[in-house]
């Protein structure tokens, strides 16, 4: 979820084709495609294992204040709270800002290649743990928390959070665990126009469950195996049917700009952003916005500002802004974290690989993408799936996403083209065994059943 970081409200939109021309204006020619990776993580005290509040002096205010000063960050501040850490004058800064249960991210600057992005987070984490370290506050890449209830979750001081707080119940079993106790990492990525954006999201959409079960990465509970790969993805499943899913109008005849923008128009709004603070209007209506009919702002019509805002707040598989985002997998460790970005690049920025991967997802049928999202969650790289399992399309998808890499022949300093980045992925793959798996063996072999030895094994 994004951090407001800008002020100015910008023009008045006046119609929904302005609406289409915002999302067509980010087409980029292939030599301006970058990179934009995002990850989360779950902040905890060394000493005990529990979580980390706002306040404090060993507190999430703490940690981003200790950055600010240290690492010569600006501070985004809300209501009198630090929210946020950004660097505007900084090509490589990104944005370091909080989730709603203290879950810390990084939303990576735009990058051209892989070996960036891998310098990009090798530094933040040198700087979340040089601070952390002084508090006793260790991290956890994972994708759902994997011991406090949500009545331990700390909750952060962001008003749009309190916004949906109140309204997710509303719509589902499971958004507040969405918000407070889930932690993602995504890879934002470019398009040439509207059949080069309408290409990948279908791609995007249909192999999102794959890539779910490949980063699977959240088996335990309030302190326990919970009988899920990813217990987050089950999680998006009862969060809210508005806002969530995998697009099924994406793969109809006429897709593009115009049918994403109808979709966004009939989701559900939250807030407005207006003088300083977040007007609650969840449930109203974007279309009667557009048409200055919108009750806690009569009269007024929306600015881009608020389409973007509006944006920010729906929560499909792969979501369209003015470039688009793969939302499906698990937090982790450093190696999948940057495996992620890994794996789609290869597969959609390379045209050879997404003519490959188009013509691998081309005849899945409604019914069967629904059934791999659906089975995904509990089952991960078993899943059956069109007489084989996940996994089996996983090689596959992980072979096309490997020739990619090769043919963009981008060499770091010592030589090495950005497959280097994809080869966790290439040995889940092949093995069969998701990271979930991998510590659900720890935690019956190695552990004896104790959770606590998995913040000990594998903090950042």
């Amino acid at each position: 979820m994004s951090t407001r970081v800008a002020g100015p409200q910008g023009p008045t939109i006046e119609s929904r084709d302005e609406l289409v021309a915002y999302l067509e204006a980010g087409s980029k020619p292939m030599a301006d495609w970058r990179i934009g990776t995002e990850h989360e993580k779950f902040g905890f005290y060394r000493q005990d294992h529990t979580p980390v509040p706002y306040d404090g002096e060993r507190g999430i205010r703490a940690l981003l204040e200790g950055m600010k000063h240290r690492f010569c960050w600006d501070s985004v501040v809300e209501r009198g709270n630090i929210i946020a850490l950004q660097r505007p004058d900084c090509p490589k800064g990104g944005v370091v800002s909080l989730e709603p249960g203290g879950q810390l991210e990084l939303s990576g600057s735009p990058l051209p290649t892989l070996h960036e992005t891998d310098e990009e987070l090798r530094h933040h984490l040198s700087e979340v743990t040089e601070i952390g370290s002084e508090l006793g506050i260790g991290f956890l890449g994972i994708g759902f928390s994997p011991k406090w209830t949500l009545a331990e979750t700390p909750v952060m001081p962001k008003a749009r959070y309190g916004i949906m707080q109140r309204y997710m119940p509303t719509k589902g079993r499971l958004g507040l665990d969405m918000m407070f106790r889930t932690a993602t990492v995504q890879v934002n990525l470019d398009f040439s126009d509207e059949a080069n954006m309408v290409a990948k999201m279908r791609v995007g959409l249909a192999l999102q469950p794959i890539a779910t079960a490949l980063f699977a990465n959240s088996p335990f509970t309030d302190g326990r195996p919970n009988g899920f790969q990813s217990y987050r993805a089950e999680v998006w499943r009862d969060t809210d049917p508005d806002r969530t899913g995998n697009l099924p109008f994406a793969f109809e005849p006429g897709m593009g700009f115009e049918r994403y923008v109808d979709y966004a128009l009939d989701v559900p709004m939250y807030f407005v952003y207006r003088g300083g603070r977040y007007i609650d209007a969840a449930g109203a209506s974007f279309r009667d916005f557009l048409a200055g009919h919108l009750s806690e702002l009569p009269g007024e019509r929306p600015t881009f500002d608020d389409w973007a805002d509006h944006l920010t707040t729906l929560f499909p598989d792969v979501r369209l802004k003015r470039f688009l985002e793969m939302r499906g997998a698990d937090a982790g460790p450093f190696a999948e974290l940057m495996a992620l970005p890994a794996f789609w690049v290869g597969l959609l920025y390379d045209p050879a690989s997404l003519a490959e991967a188009s013509a691998l997802i081309a005849d899945w049928s409604p019914s069967q993408r629904r059934h791999l999202r659906d089975q995904v969650p509990r089952l991960g790289l078993k899943t059956p799936f069109r007489g084989f399992t996940a996994g089996d399309v996983a090689r596959e998808a992980v072979a096309i996403a490997e020739r990619g890499l090769q043919r963009r022949a981008i060499a770091d300093k010592t030589g090495d083209d950005e497959r280097k980045h994809l080869a966790s992925l290439v040995e889940t793959a092949a093995a069969g065994r998701s990271p979930a798996d991998r510590l659900l063996a720890e935690y019956a072999d190695d552990w004896h059943g104790d959770i606590e030895k998995l913040f000990d094994a594998h903090a950042f």
